[in-house]
C-alpha cells in the first residue's frame, strides 16, 4: 500500500518519461481504489467509465497517444477526487502558509527556515492548524 504522500503521484509515475505507456494492471488498480472510495460513479461520466472499462478489456499496454491522453486525464480526475481533504488543502493552502512562515522566520534571522517551505510535515502541520482554526 502506498503512503499518503505518494498517492497523488500515481498517474505521474505511470506516465513518466522512462515509461511512455499505461499498463492494464495499473489502470485496474486505480479503478479498484476509485470504486472503494466511491469516486468511480460520482466523478466520471458514463463515457469516461466506458473508455476505461473497454481499455481494461481490450488492451494490455496503451500505445496510442490519443488514448493515453484521454486515459491520463480521466485517471488524474479520479486521483484528485480520491484525495483526502487534508491532502487537497496541503496542496492548495499549506504550501502558501509554509512559505509565509519561512519568510517571516528568515527575516528574524533563522537560517534553517529556508527548508520549512519544502517540508511536507510542516506543511501538513500548518494545514491541520488552519483547518481547526475558528472561522
Amino acid at each position: 500500500m502506498q503512503n499518503r504522500e505518494t498517492q497523488g503521484t500515481v498517474i505521474e509515475n505511470m506516465l513518466s518519461e522512462k515509461r511512455t505507456s499505461l499498463m492494464r494492471n495499473e489502470i485496474i488498480k486505480v479503478k479498484a481504489r476509485a470504486l472503494r472510495k466511491g469516486a468511480w460513479f460520482r466523478v466520471l461520466t458514463r463515457v469516461e467509465r466506458a473508455c476505461v472499462d473497454l481499455t481494461i478489456k481490450v488492451v494490455e499496454r496503451v500505445r496510442s497517444r490519443l488514448l493515453q491522453k484521454l486515459l491520463s486525464s480521466v485517471l488524474t480526475k479520479l486521483e484528485e477526487a480520491m484525495q483526502s481533504q487534508v491532502q487537497r488543502l496541503m496542496r492548495e493552502v499549506g504550501g502558501t502558509l509554509a512559505q509565509k512562515m519561512s519568510q517571516i522566520a528568515q527575516t528574524w534571522g533563522n537560517k534553517s527556515a529556508v527548508r520549512w517551505a519544502e517540508d511536507p510535515r510542516f506543511i501538513q502541520y500548518l494545514t491541520i492548524i488552519n483547518m481547526n482554526a475558528p472561522p
